[in-house]
């Protein structure tokens, strides 16, 4: 579905701007767009935009040349990702998404922003927007060699951990998530499903239900994927892709809480088959829960990605 909305601009121009539903044969003109932004934020690639849109509705549009996402989600009003595309189409595309705000009389807001763009907001617009960073949001980001090395005398029990797993499981091994063994991820994620009891909880069963979507669709998206097998079963797998030149993220990572040194194996594994030739990885959020933060901590962060939501101020000019 494709909605055109006309907007007049200062130099007399009328354009029409036609906001579109995010389908699977958008995913190279999407990522012409999203290849332009240097940032490691993990939301704004086409595999995670398209797989969560089902839970966060959202459309397009090609504004100016650039790329904007707008939130369709009731809750927060209406709302839109920084432009994406070339600096100079990015400020023209901003001051017609202004004009667009100001004649739906909507309040302006602009989502996943980080602080370089908001550096350039500031630049062309002084005065006339604020920025509120939610630390739930953050990514977690690391060196990919300390990652797959474990060194130092801080990850000392990540590898203790690993060194169990090994010795209760010798005949362990990694895989690549491939054709031939992928369906048996989507029957250990079902396993973990049921486990887990998702069904009882709202943002379990979403995020299982994009789990198993990325699963079905893992070679459209360009997705990579990982797994650990032991006493013959799959135990845990991964699945991420390259965020930019120098960083990959991991979106999904699952495995069963009572195979001890599961989760840290398959972490250190993944990172060495499929992250090794680059920098960075980036880890994702922890949604504000204790639990995920804790662990997302004990592997030493190099840095966090700050996310804002931003607003324009009444009157602001």
């Amino acid at each position: 579905m494709q909605s055109f909305i006309t907007c007049s601009l200062p130099d007399g121009r009328f354009m029409e701007i036609p906001f579109k539903k995010i389908k699977l044969e958008d995913r190279e003109l999407i990522e012409k767009y999203l290849e332009q932004k240097t940032y490691r934020s993990c939301e704004l690639v086409f595999a995670n935009v398209y797989l969560w849109s089902s839970k966060y509705p959202v459309d397009y549009a090609i504004v100016e040349d650039t790329l904007i996402f707008r939130s369709l989600a009731e809750c927060d009003g209406t709302s839109i990702t920084f432009p994406a595309g070339e600096k100079e189409c990015i400020h023209k595309a901003m001051d017609v998404m202004i004009q667009w705000f100001l004649e739906q009389n909507l309040e302006m807001h602009l989502h996943l922003v980080q602080e370089p763009e908001f550096e350039l907001l500031n630049l062309w617009y002084p005065g006339m927007f604020e920025i509120t960073y939610d630390r739930d949001s953050a990514d977690y980001v690391y060196e990919t060699e300390k990652l797959i090395t474990l060194a130092g005398k801080k990850l000392h029990g990540k590898r203790n951990h690993i060194n169990k797993f090994k010795e209760t499981y010798p005949d362990w091994c990694y895989e690549p998530i491939t054709r031939e063994n992928v369906e048996e991820c989507f029957q250990m994620a079902l396993e973990w499903r049921e486990i887990n009891q998702c069904e009882k909880d709202v943002e379990k069963r979403d995020e299982m239900s994009v789990t198993l979507n990325a699963l079905r669709l893992l070679e459209e998206l360009k997705l990579s994927g990982g797994l650990i097998r032991a006493g013959g079963r799959v135990v845990a797998f991964a699945i991420g892709e390259p965020l930019n030149p120098d960083t990959f993220v991991v979106h999904i990572e699952k495995a069963f809480s009572d195979v001890q040194g599961a989760y840290p194996i398959i972490n250190q594994q993944f990172a060495a088959h499929v992250a090794k030739d680059y920098l960075y990885v980036n880890r994702e959020e922890d949604t504000g829960s204790e639990g995920l933060r804790k662990a997302k901590l004990s592997y030493r962060p190099v840095f966090l990605v700050d996310k804002g939501m931003v607003r324009k101020i009444q009157g602001g000019k």
